[in-house]
């Protein structure tokens, strides 16, 4: 029996991440390919099982890594650094994402990526091309995925895209999408459960400039000091994640999704690139910055770029 295209998003995954991968699936199928299965790579948070238990549908495969020669579909990255270790030997099929493209292939592959605020928006845009028709739930987790990327359109990263498609999703699903979003977000803040280790692991991406490493690690809450209360673990967490890694940095964002704001946690040997990029003194390694939620459009580009 022909193996099965494996459909997954990147470690760590988000909402973005696991609803991609399962609308991914459907469009394959739909298109022909039912040789296909969502997997992932990784544990889901809280706000996306929120939206699977809503529709009632089952947690993703997990697995591993992945054989040689093991056909895939990426979607929401593109990154090696955050997928299986083997995808180098792996025959990659397409790729789906909205990220800066740090992606090399030594053959050809259908690659898609737009400056949108989530993967959900382009797979939207697949099913309106081919005039494939969407059924609510598809409806449901593409709009889910949109939701948890922009923090209900309140990101720097929405888009008039994530906009418009949002305002389509919503006909077709049916709901106040405001009462569903805000639920579904602070579903996504309940961390009281959460060690310091599993606190700092559950967004985290890593990233490569030259020959440092560097995490950009996030959470969200409704209250930046109840998660505070753990920072002496949550340093701990870091510094041990930092020494056995060889990180130049670890940031720990703590975003505050009701105020958009963000507590920075920050440790390692490059701390000062910090105060470089966003021009404020650390304080026991700690910076508040006013108005900043995205790591994609607001850490990510003054990081990378003051980074040697």
């Amino acid at each position: 029996m022909e193996k099965e295209v494996l459909i997954f998003g990147h470690k760590n995954p988000d909402t973005d991440s696991i609803c991609s991968s399962i609308v991914m699936e459907d469009f394959e199928k739909k298109m022909g390919n039912q040789n296909c299965k969502a997997v992932r790579i990784g544990k889901i948070n809280q706000e996306t099982k929120y939206v699977l238990d809503y529709l009632q549908l089952k947690d993703l495969p997990y697995i591993e890594d992945i054989e040689d020669n093991q056909e895939v579909i990426l979607v929401d990255h593109n990154e090696a650094s955050q997928c299986v270790s083997n995808i180098a030997n792996a025959k990659i099929l397409k790729v789906i994402d909205h990220h800066t493209m740090n992606f090399k292939a030594p053959y050809q592959l259908y690659y898609r990526t737009e400056p949108v605020g989530s993967t959900a928006t382009v797979l939207y845009k697949l099913y309106k091309e081919n005039n494939i028709n969407m059924e609510r739930h598809i409806a449901m987790l593409c709009l889910s995925a949109i939701i948890s990327d922009t923090l209900l359109l309140k990101s720097p990263t929405t888009t008039q895209q994530d906009k418009q498609t949002l305002e389509e999703l919503v006909k077709i699903a049916e709901i106040d999408v405001n009462e569903y979003g805000l639920a579904m977000l602070k579903a996504g803040t309940n961390l009281e459960d959460f060690s310091a280790e599993e606190l700092i692991n559950i967004d985290a991406k890593k990233f490569e400039k030259g020959s440092n490493c560097f995490v950009i690690a996030q959470v969200n809450t409704v209250s930046i000091e109840d998660v505070l209360k753990k920072e002496e673990e949550l340093k701990n967490a870091i510094n041990k994640t930092i020494k056995e890694t060889g990180l130049a940095l670890f940031v720990f964002a703590i975003t505050d999704i009701l105020h958009n704001n963000s507590e920075l946690m920050v440790l390692g040997e490059k701390t000062d690139i910090i105060e470089k990029s966003f021009g404020k003194e650390l304080k026991d390694n700690k910076v508040f910055l006013e108005g900043v939620v995205s790591r994609k459009k607001q850490l990510l580009p003054n990081i990378d770029k003051n980074m040697e």
